[in-house]
């Protein structure tokens, strides 16, 4: 049966063109000399972007590839004015990201309920040649045209808004935790890619607190070159305010498994490495208090590491602790990069992206400043 999860779609957007102002003269009874009385010609209509928290995946865009604003009405006699194209609406889950599909340039990114992003502008009206009326020109005789309409074809891709992500490779235990520790029931088998789609759960904690946690797919070794299945859920992990690594403790060396994940998040995207990382010990049911002890001993010093036992539940309110307090440490704020510090090109060849994060300085008072000397001239382009 086909997934219910779209992450990615293709759409043709067009904005409504401006409607053509009235070259309109006056003709009335007893009025020989009306002059001049054209309307003006309304504005076409807008393709605005609006974030929706009811929506969690892109399927509602999926079978919708084309977009298209009103056009706006023409100017009449008597000063009519045309009637304004109504702007059309695209409603996106929180963590959209929108990219030109044929320069693969970011356009912008809703991040929010409620935020409204206006994709392509609508044509202005023309003017009617009551507008062009002067003590040397009593009659115009002609009028403007309304402004042509614009057209783009865009990419939407979702990566997940999540506090804490699993990343793993395949049967390391993380649908197993997700549905242990939250109401999410992903799908849990004796194989690998079990998972075939993100999941998300809500993870309660003391006093009424919770925090998110996203099962990602299985990663393997390549899949930063597109082994397994490769890129395609790799981009969910950049939205995760924390990574939570998870090696089954019957791996032959957890510490080499554990570089190997990291080695893929640093090819896809090295800004993921200045990410908060907590590494769990999965499936210690499976061991004694010996090994346990002896395999602490040759695990990284430079980060949490917790044994746990999604089965059992052994380790879990440990887990939930670390994971709070790292969530909510200084240092994890601080390392966060907004969409707005950065611009994302992607490289449609490889389907991946290149980040260029843009420096800033502080001045003698105290102020930031940023240097915009490297800035692509085209970024220009996609500010309205």
């Amino acid at each position: 049966m086909e997934s219910n999860f779209v992450d990615y779609v293709r759409i043709v957007c067009r904005s409504g063109k401006g409607g053509r102002g009235s070259a309109h003269l006056r003709h009335v009874k007893y009025q020989p000399n009306g002059g001049p009385d054209g309307g003006d010609g309304g504005h076409g209509g807008s393709i605005i972007l609006r974030g929706n928290h009811n929506y969690w995946t892109l399927l509602h865009l999926k079978y919708q590839k084309h977009v298209f604003a009103e056009h706006g009405g023409n100017g009449g006699a008597d000063k009519c004015h045309g009637t304004d194209g109504k702007d059309a609406y695209i409603d996106v889950p929180c963590g959209t990201v929108v990219y030109n599909a044929e320069t693969g340039k970011y356009i912008c990114d809703i991040t929010c309920d409620g935020q409204e992003e206006v994709l392509l502008q609508g044509g202005r009206g023309g003017l009617g040649n009551f507008q062009f009326r002067t003590a040397t020109r009593q009659t115009p005789r002609f009028a403007q045209p309304g402004e042509p309409a614009q057209e783009m074809t865009v990419i939407l891709e979702l990566k997940l808004l999540a506090d804490v992500g699993l990343v793993g490779f395949p049967n390391a235990g993380k649908s197993t935790l997700l549905s242990a520790l939250s109401s999410a029931r992903p799908k849990i088998a004796n194989y690998p890619f079990t998972t075939l789609e993100p999941s998300l759960g809500i993870v309660g904690y003391r006093d009424g607190k919770s925090f998110v946690m996203a099962d990602i797919p299985g990663i393997i070794e390549g899949a930063s070159e597109g082994k397994g299945l490769g890129l395609r859920f790799l981009r969910h992990i950049e939205r995760n305010s924390l990574l939570l690594f998870m090696v089954p403790g019957e791996s032959n060396d957890i510490k080499h498994d554990y570089e190997v994940l990291l080695d893929e998040l640093k090819k896809f995207n090295p800004d993921m490495l200045e990410k908060h990382r907590v590494l769990a010990v999965t499936k210690c049911d499976l061991l004694d208090d010996e090994l346990i002890s002896m395999l602490k001993e040759e695990l990284p010093d430079d980060l949490p590491v917790v044994f746990i036992s999604a089965v059992t539940g052994y380790g879990l309110d440990e887990l939930k602790d670390v994971l709070w307090h790292e969530l909510n440490s200084e240092s994890n704020k601080l390392a966060e990069i907004t969409a707005e510090d950065m611009l994302v090109h992607r490289d449609k060849d490889m389907g991946t992206f290149q980040q260029e994060i843009h420096d800033e300085d502080t001045d003698e008072d105290g102020i930031e400043v940023v240097d915009a000397e490297d800035l692509d001239e085209d970024f220009d382009d996609n500010d309205n």
